[in-house]
């Protein structure tokens, strides 16, 4: 199974500087949120074993974020270290596919996005949203888009 600095890395790699795309931590979290949330949801297993918790702006793996929290509200720079041959085919569809639908949003409209949503809105703040409610939500998401 990936970490979450695995998938964390992932999504950093797929920035394009020259181009204008930057991620901040705030945009981060989200975007590991919406892969483990599909991820959960298309596999029935998690992508990374890490807690997600309910913060104040939205989920964050706290993990990740103390990782990159000295970037404060600043793009983080794109990793050197990053090891792609841990990601298998149908992890980088979804993660490309996570980055290509969420990626283009702010940090705070991806915060306002999840604060509408059932996992973040069911689950004091502080406290782990747990995998369970990840994946009943993102799969009633699933079955809107395919509809």
């Amino acid at each position: 199974m990936l970490s979450c600095h695995d998938v964390a890395k992932y999504f950093l790699a797929q920035t394009d500087e020259d181009a204008g795309d930057l991620i901040s931590n705030l945009k981060l979290q989200k975007l590991l949120y919406y892969a483990q949330g599909f991820h959960l949801a298309l596999y029935d297993k998690p992508l990374f074993s890490e807690p997600i918790e309910a913060w104040r702006y939205g989920p964050v793996v706290p993990e990740v974020y103390h990782e990159y929290k000295n970037c404060g509200s600043d793009a983080i720079p794109i990793p050197e270290d990053i090891d792609f041959s841990k990601f298998n085919e149908q992890t980088v569809e979804l993660l490309n596919e996570v980055y290509n639908v969420y990626g283009q949003f702010s940090a705070w409209k991806l915060r306002n996005m999840t604060h509408n949503e059932d996992p973040w809105k069911d689950t004091s703040v502080g406290d782990v949203i747990i995998f369970q409610s990840l994946k009943k939500y993102f799969k009633t998401q699933l079955v809107n888009e395919d509809e």
